[in-house]
């Protein structure tokens, strides 16, 4: 007989475990929990005008939702109906079915215990009820409210003769379809808009401003527009002098044809005074355009309940005042307020003036107070409080982590801040981090469990001003809050990698012109990098030595092979690879082996290289996201670097020092030159309560060019990870086509594409399913394998695509991330199995990340 095929046996058992699963589901009955009298909504139906749309926002109204499902199956149905009706009674019945059962069970666990027994049953039966989802029943009432807001939404949007019904239709024994209707009818418009003002401040404002008015005859009679209209004047006067304004002194009159005939309807902008109660009676006043008089700012003593102002000075028309010698500079706290004497009232400007002094990260959230003046109510004295924050404070950080390198890394940090160091309101950031950590690939003389280490540390100061001459200032950087960074930072390594020692420094302006608009501009962005092991390179990238090894082993009587058929490291290894490549051993240029041991050079000089990067950049972001719990918003950042250029001009007027290749050199090292330009963009759309579809591109592109033919690896792109394509592992993917073999994959191009569909779940657990496309290429780099090149459009086609879900946990200051993902198109595969051929649950990638991953 023939042997059964091991993967159609493994394929059935799979067939047959599925086959079970959602026999049981389904097998789980719906509606077994119902009374005769109740019928489940298992269908929601709605018809507009003669057509079905089942996706159309005004569902989102419904009152009468059917049950949540997942391959059509109502989990959190089947979640509640696990629940026992009654838990408390059905304890005690149980506790009773047999004599002296109580009695026996208070002697064994005491009636303490036994009485905690029944409260977990009783727990349990809400946690299902809680976690699960109620049926959906057919409820009468709720249908004619339903009915009732859908008609009520169109009334909103202008259709007034609109009409709605609801009926049931049986889908079987206690199922059944619910079937909304709507006939919208005509379009009611906007005739004449007219305006009545009581006051002649405010209809001055109001003419003034008419062009703006987001009623417009002709269009349709929206409430949303009126609403628009209603919040647009409102800003409108309280930020141009009206500072008491109310919004209740808005009202809008629209003349309906009562037979809802005529559908043209005219509408009436009516401004009313303000209010104002004078004993038991309420008056009317007038409102009139008020400007500031004075301004005064006090700067409070933190440590005494009641500050005694007892020094005080002008400057720029603001009275300061302090309890003692002023500890902030005068110009310092007045270059951001917006608030002028002189100046009418603006909301606008109260608001900027609260962004200055919360930027500055020197006080509190302060307190501003406008007071008229009692011989004339046409002014205003401001008043400006604020409480200075601790000076020093003191922060620490424990991580443990675990990477290619790592077995496992226990880091600790610590960072000491200090506010007001120059009397100008900066921040002094002084950090330092230290990381132990365990790897099995060192090999060492000493049998010791940490045996990696790594020291760093960081300042960092940040000014609220720029530093830069008066001209720069005012040409530049007029009428802006912009502060400048200055940092300098430095690591050490032990038995990592290639020992790296790295030292870091950057100047850097940040501003706003917009409060939705950041640029920034590195006027020096500096980094050096010291490989002090190059000797362990094959240590640490095993397969690229592994690779080599088997060439080397194909070479008969080859003398650089030790007796155990091993490239001795490194000596022997990089002799090979200078007797291969000045083709001095068999292997011609053409054979594969060649390339192989070139590819392998290539990157061996790449990663092993020293770099001294010095170079600028600018960029710019674009984020309207409103506050962190805001999910309508865009993000767009382009960022443009440039690197070597001014420091390779001013070797060359000075005559430095060549290298062996005619480069100018600085402390012995030609330095990096490349020109790197990023653009990203992120959208979220808020689909649903707790629904989002978010969406990310990235594109980025590191050109080297002068005296360098490659990037420095600490700059170049890698794909794949928890927060990237999270099919592959970081690192893993590309470049191109290639199979990875590389611990560590890096390019010069990178493209990336992520879709995701976020949902609730139950309660703090939240799902996902992903889509990400990417990859990375080497353009114009020092890389000769055309597997990892972009050498034409037609190569877009290797992006890779991955296709997962994921579970999260919410923990509200943080989410917790764990994404399942599959290689759904391949690049490194052969043709005919790149689509597909790597789906398979032993073939999933797990990653766990910490908050969302764009």
């Amino acid at each position: 007989m023939p042997q059964s095929d091991p993967t159609l046996r493994l394929n059935s058992t799979k067939i047959t475990i599925l086959t079970l699963v959602i026999g049981f589901l389904l097998g789980c009955s719906s509606t077994k929990h119902l009374k005769e009298d109740q019928m489940l909504a298992v269908k929601e139906n709605f018809i507009l005008n003669g057509q079905a749309k089942p996706q159309d926002p005004v569902l989102l109204l419904s009152q009468t939702p059917i049950n949540s499902k997942i391959l059509g199956i109502p989990y959190k149905l089947h979640v509640y109906n696990l629940a026992e009706k009654e838990p408390e009674a059905n304890f005690e019945d149980w506790l009773a079915s047999k004599p002296k059962r109580e009695q026996r069970l208070n002697r064994l666990l005491s009636k303490k215990q036994v009485t905690q027994l029944k409260q977990y049953r009783i727990n349990i039966a809400n946690w299902l009820k809680n976690t699960g989802e109620a049926p959906a029943l057919i409820d009468q009432n709720a249908l004619q409210l339903t009915s009732s807001l859908f008609k009520q939404y169109y009334n909103n949007l202008g259709y007034f003769n609109a009409t709605a019904t609801s009926t049931i239709d049986s889908l079987g024994p206690k199922k059944a379809a619910i079937n909304y209707k709507v006939d919208t009818g005509e379009v009611f418009t906007l005739d004449s808009i007219q305006h009545v003002a009581a006051a002649a401040d405010i209809d001055s404002i109001y003419l003034a401003n008419l062009e703006n008015s987001y009623l417009k005859k002709g269009e349709a009679f929206e409430v949303e527009k009126i609403n628009a209209e209603r919040d647009r004047l409102l800003d409108l006067f309280r930020n141009n002098g009206i500072y008491n304004f109310q919004q209740r002194s808005i009202r809008f009159k629209a003349f309906k044809d009562s037979l809802g005939i005529d559908t043209k309807i005219p509408v009436v902008v009516e401004i009313k005074n303000a209010q104002k109660r004078v004993q038991d009676t309420l008056t009317e006043v007038p409102y009139k355009i008020q400007k500031i008089n004075s301004l005064s700012l006090f700067v409070e003593n933190p440590t005494e309940e009641f500050t005694i102002y007892t020094d005080s000075v002008q400057h720029q028309g603001i009275s300061i005042f302090s309890n003692g010698r002023l500890k902030y500079r005068p110009q310092v706290l007045t270059k951001g307020v917006k608030i002028e004497a002189g100046q009418v009232y603006s909301d606008k400007n109260r608001t900027a003036t609260y962004r200055f002094f919360n930027e500055l990260q020197n006080f509190k959230y302060p307190t501003i107070i406008y007071s008229p003046l009692v011989r004339d109510s046409t002014l205003l004295d401001a008043q400006i409080f604020l409480q200075p924050k601790e000076r020093f404070s003191l922060g620490f950080d424990f991580d443990v982590s675990h990477s290619n390198i790592q077995d496992i890394g226990i880091t600790l940090g610590s960072s000491v801040i200090s506010r007001n160091i120059f009397r100008g309101a900066e921040i002094l950031e002084v950090g330092v981090k230290g990381t132990v950590g365990a790897s099995s690939d060192v090999a060492e003389q000493k049998n010791t469990f940490f045996n990696l280490f790594e020291l760093g540390g960081n300042i960092q100061i940040r000014f609220p001003r720029v530093l830069a001459p008066e001209k720069i200032r005012t040409t530049f950087f007029a009428n802006t809050n912009a502060r400048t960074n200055l940092s300098l930072g430095m690591s050490v390594q032990e038995n990592i990698g290639l020992d790296r020692q790295s030292f870091t420094g950057n100047f850097e302006y940040t501003w706003k012109t917009k409060p939705i608009y950041t640029l920034t501009f590195k006027l020096a962005d500096i980094e050096y990098v010291d490989n002090r092991a190059i000797d362990n390179y094959f240590n640490v990238y095993r397969n690229s030595y592994t690779r080599l090894n088997e060439v080397a082993r194909s070479i008969r009587n080859n003398p650089f092979l030790n007796q155990q058929g091993q490239l001795p490291l490194p000596i022997a290894a990089d002799a090979f690879m200078n007797h291969v490549l000045n083709e001095r051993t068999d292997i011609e240029p053409s054979d594969p082996r060649f390339t192989t041991v070139s590819n392998i050079q290539e990157r061996k000089n790449r990663l092993t290289a020293n770099n001294f990067i010095v170079g600028s950049s600018f960029t710019f972001l674009k984020n309207n996201q409103e506050s962190i719990v805001d999910e309508n918003f865009s993000q767009f950042r382009v960022q443009l670097e440039w690197v070597g250029n001014l420091l390779n001009a001013a070797l060359n007027l000075g005559n430095a020092g060549e290298d062996e290749d005619g480069n100018r050199t600085i402390f012995n090292l030609a330095p990096s030159q490349y020109i790197k330009s990023e653009l990203s963009y992120i959208k979220h759309w808020e689909v649903g309560k707790e629904r989002i579809v978010a969406i990310r591109a990235f594109s980025g592109l590191a050109l080297p060019y002068g005296n360098a033919n490659s990037i420095p690896f600490t700059r170049s792109y890698y794909a794949g990870g928890s927060n990237d394509n999270r099919a592959w592992r970081a690192y893993r993917l590309g470049p191109g086509t290639s199979s990875s073999s590389n611990e560590f994959n890096e390019a010069n191009f990178k493209l990336a594409f992520n879709l995701e569909y976020r949902y609730p779940i139950i309660g703090p657990i939240k799902g996902a399913f992903f889509i990400d496309a990417g990859n990375i290429w080497n353009i114009n780099n020092n890389v000769n394998d055309p597997s990892q090149n972009l050498n034409s459009l037609r190569d877009l086609n290797q992006l890779a695509i991955g296709t997962g879900f994921g579970l999260r946990y919410d923990f509200d200051y943080f989410v917790f991330r764990l994404d399942t993902a599959f290689k759904t198109f391949d690049p490194s595969q052969i043709p005919e199995e790149r689509w597909g051929s790597q789906i398979a649950l032993k073939r999933a990638v797990l990653n766990v990340g910490i908050n969302y991953p764009f």
